[in-house]
């Protein structure tokens, strides 16, 4: 090889070397670029992260919107979503207000940067949980539960299979929850919340819940029983009866026993002027209230009559107290629990004062199983229900219906709800492929194909929606929920029990008050009218006894007067043919005391005298009086 051609290799390879070393350079730089812009990316991560768990309202500064976009367009390859898509998933759960914390967007992956949130101020709009079982609906009510209270709002749940009770217990760590936690951006740590206990009635643990029939009212015991207009108004004048009479309505047994007092020939005079009862409907009504007892409510009914102001309280803290309703079995008397949950919104709108908008409500109520409710529910009680989901938010008190498909709860009752937590639904039967499609056409329009969508959700994920802050829908969002602090297992019955000893609701609730009320004093008022009735008829029956009596004495006078008279004539007649006799004898023997003739020997023996009465029995029925 000549000198020229050494020469011109070398300036190639040198050129080559070179080249590479810029490329090597550029890769470097280009390394050194993705590093920071995911660092700025994991720094805007975890501020938002941060500010969202402290309820911040501050909006996020230009300077860190930017890597986290980036971030969500990097990882939006990967999901269902663009870029533009996520971003305005993004934006549309930034809310300015406190707001509980739901987990963190799926798009393929979770994406920590990409929260879901519900407002707190928008929790009074009411929601819905619904998913097919085993799919979380109850660890989601448990998160939003936790959030509540820990932003100190007050809440109520039916503890329906007992999972709920968890809450008073702090959770335990594991490696699997926290790469979970981690994953979604939720620092977790194990918490418990200020929890109290209650029962229908004292059946069950908890501190007895009882209402009184006067305290129910007749409008919603004649919904709870069905009854049409005509038993309604009935019943209706039975409630005024026994409020004009004092006759204190506190249980079954006192409206059973006025109705039948009402329809007796006492109560009959006393309902003349105003127009009385129907012995065929107050039949109705007894044979309702009959069925309602076997369901369960005769434990309920009494006093004394817990305040529902008692569920609205918040703890020493600051935190809100969840109250549980500890019901076991209740799938087998849905009457007796729809009846109690209706009575107590019922009595919370009677009792709150209206209040507007708030910025985070009093109460928040959440009905689990809310299929029971509306179980065989008459029309006229779900258009109090209907009517009472939609006024009672103006007290400040929200209602989220927790069931397996948006089907168990009517149309009337979906159209108020402001957010919706869809868990899993399952499409094995064409009744279920139906019940998917139907909720599918009710979600605002999104970048997800829902119908499948909703079939591939896995436990702990849902598809959310909520109430913004201005009272429009959020954009519809595929989130991992966050987990519970509290014990996602049962409490232990022993805590359960010692926390129900420790209550101070126990020494005002705890055992049942039996006063005085309508079934004693109608009892006692029909046993002294019977007892007035059976002494009368006894006098009366005694007089004509006596009457009759009398009566036969003087027959028996008569006829024995009779009879002697008969016997004395027959003795004279006897006597005066034997007395002749004797002194035609006596003529012929002066001086001297004739002898009895036979027959008179004999009439006036003893032994003849004794014959002759009982001759005289025998012919009349009667001796001789001595």
């Amino acid at each position: 090889m000549s000198d020229d051609a050494v020469q011109q290799a070398r300036e190639a390879a040198e050129a080559a070397a070179a080249a590479a070393a810029a490329l090597q350079a550029q890769a470097a730089e280009a390394i050194r670029r993705a590093e920071e812009a995911a660092a700025l990316a994991r720094a805007a991560a975890d501020a938002a992260t941060d500010a969202t768990a402290t309820g911040a309202a501050e909006s996020t500064p230009d300077a860190a919107v930017a890597p986290q976009a980036s971030a969500a367009r990097a990882q939006a390859a990967d999901g269902p979503l663009d870029a533009d898509e996520v971003e305005r998933i993004r934006a549309g759960y930034a809310f300015e207000g406190a707001a509980l914390e739901m987990g963190a967007l799926v798009n393929g992956e979770a994406l920590p940067g990409v929260p879901v949130r519900i407002p707190i101020a928008m929790t009074n709009r009411h929601g819905l949980v619904a998913g097919a079982t085993g799919t979380g609906k109850t660890r989601t009510l448990q998160v939003l539960a936790e959030q509540l209270a820990a932003s100190g709002v007050a809440v109520f749940a039916a503890d329906i299979k007992g999972d709920l009770s968890g809450v008073a217990t702090p959770g335990a760590s594991s490696e699997k929850l926290l790469n979970r936690t981690d994953g979604i951006g939720q620092a977790w740590e194990a918490a418990s919340f200020p929890t109290e206990f209650f029962s229908l009635g004292g059946v069950g643990r908890g501190v007895p819940i009882r209402a009184t029939i006067s305290g129910f009212g007749p409008l919603l015991l004649s919904k709870v029983l069905g009854l049409n207009e005509t038993q309604e108004s009935s019943l209706g004048l039975v409630f005024h009866y026994a409020n004009k009479n004092g006759l204190a309505l506190l249980d079954l047994d006192d409206l059973r026993t006025v109705l039948a007092y009402l329809v007796g020939d006492d109560g009959k005079a006393e309902l003349a002027g105003l127009g009385g009862l129907s012995k065929a409907t107050v039949g109705v009504i007894l044979r309702e209230l009959i069925a309602f007892a076997d369901q369960g409510a005769d434990a309920f009914f009494g006093e004394p009559e817990i305040d529902t102001d008692v569920f609205l309280r918040t703890a020493d803290d600051g935190r809100g107290i969840i109250s549980l309703l500890e019901v076991p079995g209740v799938a087998d008397k849905p009457a007796l629990y729809s009846t109690f949950l209706m009575w107590l919104l019922a009595d919370l709108y009677a009792g709150l004062p209206e209040v507007g908008d708030l910025d985070r409500p009093k109460l928040v109520f959440f009905f689990d199983e809310a299929h029971l409710l509306f179980k065989d529910a008459s029309d006229e009680f779900l258009s109090q229900v209907v009517q009472t989901v939609r006024l009672i938010r103006s007290k400040g008190v929200g209602v989220f219906f927790v069931t397996q498909t948006p089907k168990d709860v009517p149309a009337d009752v979906l159209a108020q709800l402001g957010s919706r937590v869809q868990h899993q639904l399952r499409a094995f039967t064409p009744d279920d492929a139906k019940a998917l499609r139907a909720t599918v056409s009710t979600y605002p329009k999104s970048g997800y194909d829902l119908e499948e969508t909703l079939t591939v959700l896995g436990t702990g994920e849902a598809i959310v929606t909520v109430m913004n802050e201005k009272g429009a829908p959020s954009p519809v969002a595929w989130t991992r929920l966050r987990a519970p602090q509290a014990s996602m297992a049962p409490s232990a019955d022993a805590a359960i029990d010692a926390a129900v000893a420790a209550s101070p609701l126990m020494a005002e609730y705890g055992a049942p008050i039996d006063r005085e009320s309508a079934h004693e004093l109608l009892t006692a008022r029909m046993a002294d009218a019977a007892a007035k009735v059976e002494a009368e008829e006894a006098a009366a029956a005694k007089a004509e006894a006596d009457a009759e009596y009398e009566k036969m004495q003087a027959k028996i006078r008569a006829e024995e007067e009779k009879s002697r008279r008969r016997a004395q004539a027959e003795y004279d007649r006897l006597m005066k043919q034997t007395s002749g006799s004797s002194r035609s004898r006596s003529g012929s023997r002066s001086g001297s005391r004739s002898p009895k003739s036979p027959l008179e020997q004999v009439l006036g023996s003893r032994t003849t005298q004794k014959v002759i009465g009982e001759v005289l029995t025998g012919l009349f029925g009667m001796a001789k009086r001595k």
